[in-house]
């Protein structure tokens, strides 16, 4: 029998452990529940199975197939989360509005989004394992350019950090795919260069394409995604998770954002430091 997790952590590790074996179904509705914990929390399971894309029967056979009686008792570790581990009753009212449809007039809208964007930089270095920080910096630090992809929205991302790290004295290139040509900036990437992909959710086939490659060819990649089942994080040696805040279907790149200057500023005093020590001999 199905050992049934009895935390929220041990329920994402088995949900990323077990995905590839998961009939397609069973991963939509993983993706969509490691992607919407708050609403998880609160909501039917008819509005969660209409939101996911699948039927009631499938939220029910997903939380059977993890040990649970039903999908009640699988909802409490959503909602047991929600009490621990955001910051504060805004976040929770608000997870409680979103499920139940609520939704503010348009004179709130920017509340709403500065409201969501503070508790998403609230919770990110609680969310962010310093272990995986320091090795993404381990890798960019030894590589000779770190190379970076981001397509659509994670462009934005993407060419931030190029810019950051060409003010300190990083070398570094963008990988802007400028006349579809992504599959020849990948050629260029050197075996002693560093490969950076920001990708969010659906996962431009673009940056899948180049952590794939990058896989096969031994170039050590750092991802920053959105969700431990991006398809990326498994070619990956490192994965940033960013979970970002999302108002009306609306999402954010404020973490993103601040993860990505965090580490090109991180690097640079990694970089200073090193140098004052080589002066120093």
């Amino acid at each position: 029998m199905t050992q049934t997790p009895q935390d929220f952590a041990e329920f994402e590790k088995r949900i990323t452990e077990e995905y590839v074996s998961l009939s397609r179904r069973l991963q939509q509705t993983a993706r969509f529940l490691l992607d919407h914990p708050q609403e998880v929390a609160f909501a039917t399971v008819a509005r969660l199975a209409d939101n996911a894309g699948v039927t009631p029967s499938t939220l029910i056979r997903f939380a059977n197939s993890f040990g649970f009686k039903g999908f009640s008792e699988m909802q409490k570790l959503f909602r047991t989360r929600l009490v621990e581990e955001l910051p504060n009753y805004a976040e929770r009212i608000r997870a409680v509005r979103t499920a139940t449809g609520e939704t503010p007039d348009s004179t709130q809208l920017l509340w709403e989004f500065a409201e969501a964007n503070r508790d998403v930089l609230e919770a990110l270095p609680s969310r962010i394992d310093p272990h995986d920080l320091e090795e993404a910096l381990n890798i960019l630090e030894k590589a000779q350019i770190v190379h970076v992809l981001g397509a659509r929205r994670s462009f934005v991302v993407a060419s931030y950090i190029s810019y950051a790290l060409h003010h300190i004295d990083k070398r570094a290139f963008l990988m802007n795919g400028l006349g579809g040509m992504y599959d020849e900036q990948m050629k260029a990437v050197g075996a002693d260069d560093a490969l950076i992909v920001v990708s969010f959710s659906p996962y431009a086939q673009e940056s899948r394409d180049a952590a794939l490659e990058a896989e096969a060819r031994g170039i050590p990649l750092v991802v920053i995604t959105d969700s431990n089942l991006s398809p990326l994080a498994r070619q990956a040696d490192v994965c940033l998770v960013v979970h970002e805040a999302e108002v009306k279907s609306f999402r954010g790149l404020t973490g993103s954002l601040c993860l990505a200057q965090t580490l090109a500023i991180a690097l640079g005093v990694r970089q200073e430091k090193s140098r004052e020590t080589s002066s120093d001999i």
